[in-house]
């Protein structure tokens, strides 16, 4: 025979409890007539067969058809009906939990125009005080099923709904440094918390207050970037890059070595080396020398007399016959397409036609 369930309560909530499920097995059996006690800062959500339904408040309750009027209509009780049925009850829990920590992992992406690779990687961290506003909207999207759901089994899940919303007002903002994205951190422990909440409220949760340390930059290499941004923003920036050192450089020369175009050199700045890594940077740079000649005599060949063509194509390059010098040659491609030399249209087919062919090279 069934045991129903005359009187529940859940008094002795954990610290970081969301919602806990009574009976824990699931599949309560109840009755009109049974009491439900539900604490000062709780809700008690009933769920039939995977559906929300009627929901009570903090007070002592003897369930009837007036304070169950969903499950009373799916079930067919009439008043005063002491038919058994059965449902879980979810004690939700609508104390604010304070002093969550949260952080930029990943960072942050946010585009700097004119200033180093033209992004910056922001990093802080902070704490948040955070809760359930919506029971009802909550319960149904994180509690049906669990037994207990606790804070750390969606902190990732807020986690990442606030990096999204505080990357979205930066984007909304037209910051470009630091300190502009720092003003913005400044707003939204202030008058922007309601738009930051706007994207909680869609889960039933809201952010009572939130604090950060002010932004900084995350050092990386123009290779580490390609972690963060897409793909048309990393050769955008590469093109970039590679223009803004040939003209910190005069001569061909100076411009791909401060570069290290086509060689994927990413040392940071001051970083320390160990005598294998200082080898190993030894022989890119010899490697790196050996490519500068070889595209400075690719170069001349190209301003040689007779070989100048109209402005809008680019000069007959000598033919290479070797994949290291179809490389050199795509690397000088990207440096004139960057320096504005040739056209877009002409630079995509040039640059088509050479990968073709290095491809064919080496059955890549």
């Amino acid at each position: 025979m069934a045991r129903i369930i005359d009187v529940i309560s859940h008094p002795n909530v954990m610290d970081d409890e969301l919602i806990y499920r009574e009976p824990q097995e699931g599949g309560g059996d109840w009755r009109m007539g049974s009491q439900v006690i539900v604490q000062e800062s709780q809700a008690a959500v009933f769920v039939r067969q995977g559906e929300v339904l009627d929901t009570l408040g903090p007070g002592n309750h003897t369930l009837s058809t007036a304070n169950l009027p969903l499950l009373s209509g799916l079930i067919g009780m009439v008043t005063s009906g002491r038919n058994p049925f059965t449902a879980d009850l979810y004690f939700v829990n609508l104390k604010d939990l304070p002093q969550v920590g949260w952080g930029t992992n990943p960072p942050i992406v946010l585009e700097t125009p004119g200033k180093g690779f033209g992004v910056a990687l922001l990093v802080t961290h902070g704490v948040i005080d955070i809760g359930i506003d919506d029971p009802v909207r909550f319960v149904r999207q994180y509690g049906i099923g669990k037994p207990i759901l606790r804070l750390r089994d969606i902190k990732d899940r807020i986690q990442t709904m606030l990096l999204g919303e505080i990357g979205t007002l930066l984007s909304q903002s037209g910051a470009q440094s630091i300190p502009e994205a720092n003003q913005l951190l400044n707003d939204l422990e202030g008058a922007m918390l309601a738009r930051l909440n706007e994207q909680f409220a869609s889960i039933g949760m809201r952010i009572k207050a939130f604090e950060a340390k002010p932004f900084t930059a995350k050092e990386a290499t123009l290779d580490e970037l390609q972690n963060y941004i897409d793909i048309e923003t990393y050769e955008r920036i590469r093109r970039l890059n590679v223009a803004q050192a040939a003209a910190e450089n005069p001569g061909m020369g100076g411009g791909l070595a401060s570069a290290g175009v086509g060689l994927g050199v990413g040392q940071s700045i001051g970083a320390t080396m160990n005598p294998d890594q200082a080898a190993m940077q030894q022989q890119l740079q010899q490697q790196q020398m050996m490519m500068q000649q070889m595209m400075m005599q690719m170069m001349q060949n190209m301003q040689q007399p007779g070989a100048a063509a109209p402005a809008s194509a680019p000069q007959a390059p000598a033919t290479p016959s070797t994949p290291e010098e179809i490389q050199a040659m795509l690397d000088n491609l990207d440096l004139r397409f960057a320096n504005g030399e040739i056209s877009e249209e002409t630079y995509n087919n040039l640059r088509s036609r050479w990968e073709e062919r290095l491809r064919g090279m080496t059955g890549g």
